[in-house]
């Protein structure tokens, strides 16, 4: 288990906003993740919740823009907020473009070179980061939920889909819905998991594919949209395939949409405190 260096420390809500950065095995490289500590763990272990950003971003978005903390202490609850990708592996073309290789890993495990060693985001969020955070900060492990945004929103959702159970719930902001659908994904996909669309190996990445076989745990999942997000008018985030995939195979999801709001984190901040009252329910039972 690689050691933590404590790179930031803010007090906020009565709790501590930190940022730490470690050596990661999945990654190879050295990752920083965002960690708000509320003032109830300071005198006994807490509920995890886990954000997962989207294109472009760092660990740093979500902490800096959301507003999230007041709600994380009120509630008792650790936020956990990676970063989006690996980052510095000097692979030709991880910077070429936004929506491919830095800050874009789309929280899968690659299967092509030059990809496959470094871009492993879904075991880093799944098992290595959770090792990590269990061992180090006062977490009940069998009280954790995952949320996220556009990519992260898409992230969030696999996460739970293929790890039933693992997360109590799950909650998105504009996700990327059915990525193997949309050509933010069809580019990820051909480059970290092969060109062929016709590839099974695809779907197994997509919650909307994912969604029309769960039969794990009861999931109740909560997904709010802006009718004025320039991604859904062009068709990336395509949640009516999921929402459809959801009531197919008889999953909760509730898909709201919301007029006059796009794509940014003002949306993001308006309806937060929406998905930790979504949370706490599955995460103080």
């Amino acid at each position: 288990m690689s050691e933590l260096t404590q790179v930031q420390k803010h007090k906020i809500f009565g709790g501590w906003q930190k940022v730490y950065s470690h050596n990661s095995t999945e990654l190879g490289c050295t990752m920083k993740f965002a960690v708000y500590l509320p003032p109830q763990a300071e005198k006994s272990s807490v509920p995890v919740i886990y954000w997962l950003s989207g294109l472009t971003c760092t660990e740093a978005n979500f902490s800096e823009k959301a507003g999230a903390q007041k709600y994380a202490a009120e509630h008792g609850v650790i936020l956990v907020i990676p970063d989006t990708s690996p980052r510095g592996l000097n692979i030709p073309g991880e910077n070429d473009s936004y929506d491919f290789g830095s800050g874009a890993g789309f929280y899968v495990d690659a299967t092509c070179e030059p990809w496959k060693k470094n871009y492993r985001m879904y075991s880093y969020i799944t098992k290595e980061l959770p090792a990590l955070i269990n061992k180090e900060f006062p977490t009940l492990p069998n009280k954790q939920s995952i949320m996220g945004h556009s990519m992260g929103g898409h992230g969030a959702l696999i996460c739970a889909l293929k790890n039933p159970g693992q997360f109590k719930t799950v909650s998105a902001f504009a996700p990327i819905s059915n990525p193997i659908q949309c050509p933010w994904g069809k580019k990820a996909f051909s480059g970290y998991l092969g060109e062929s669309e016709a590839n099974d190996a695809w779907k197994e990445w997509d919650a909307t594919e994912l969604m029309k076989n769960y039969n794990g745990p009861l999931l109740d999942i909560l997904i709010d949209q802006g009718k004025d997000d320039q991604f859904l008018k062009q068709g990336q985030l395509l949640p009516e395939n999921l929402l459809k995939a959801a009531k197919d195979n008889g999953i909760s999801l509730v898909l709201r949409f919301h007029d006059n709001y796009d794509h940014s984190y003002y949306f993001i901040a308006t309806f937060i405190e929406d998905h930790f009252e979504h949370h706490i329910k599955y995460l103080k039972d």
